[in-house]
């Protein structure tokens, strides 16, 4: 199999589908309006690079490596992180769309979601110390088993997390999304 090494490259509007990345390591690239979607990544590296308005719905990630990775503007519908390489696993998502994708079991620390759709998103054993969830609406995803110490979700939205199954040590929230904390108690809480 081939494999190739590029580095500080631009890819504007490709279309990966028909004419599909090479296996290989990408370093300090940038891909912009690319459609990723329903490709095979399995076994790129990626470091350094930045994905800008790229749709990578459903994309195969078997051992991918993403490392130090930002994702803006991007469409990622059902990915499945817990497949990528671990080595050195780091990413950051702003303005993204990650509703049903997977991070079950991985080790994400201090990963920044921003302005993010995380909706029926795993979260369930996975480290998530010191994340941020910026403005994220997160209805629907499961934290079953997570760290989440001093994760930050004073401006995220509609999540449900039980304390007493995943580790919130001071993990901070704010008043009035801090209810669904309690949503596992079927009580009522008023606004008044």
């Amino acid at each position: 199999m081939e494999f190739k090494y590029t580095e500080d490259k631009t890819f504007e509007k490709e279309d990966f589908r028909t004419n599909p990345l090479i296996v290989g390591e990408y370093e300090n690239c940038s891909f912009e309006n690319c459609d990723f979607s329903e490709t095979d990544l399995s076994e790129i590296r990626f470091t350094d690079c930045d994905f800008d308005g790229c749709n990578l719905s459903l994309a195969k990630l078997r051992k991918t490596a993403f490392r130090n990775v930002s994702f803006r503007n991007c469409k990622m519908l059902g990915l499945q992180f817990e497949n990528c390489s671990e080595f050195g696993l780091s990413f950051s998502f702003e303005n993204c769309v990650l509703n049903h994708s997977s991070f079950y079991g991985t080790k994400i620390k201090k990963t920044g979601f921003k302005t993010t759709e995380l909706r029926e998103t795993d979260f369930s054993e996975c480290d998530l110390t010191g994340a941020v969830f910026d403005n994220c609406d997160l209805g629907g995803a499961t934290f079953e088993k997570t760290i989440l110490e001093k994760a930050d979700f004073t401006s995220a939205r509609n999540y449900s997390i039980d304390p007493e199954s995943n580790r919130i040590r001071k993990a901070r929230f704010s008043l009035p999304e801090v209810v669904g904390l309690l949503h596992r108690y079927e009580i009522e809480v008023s606004h008044e």
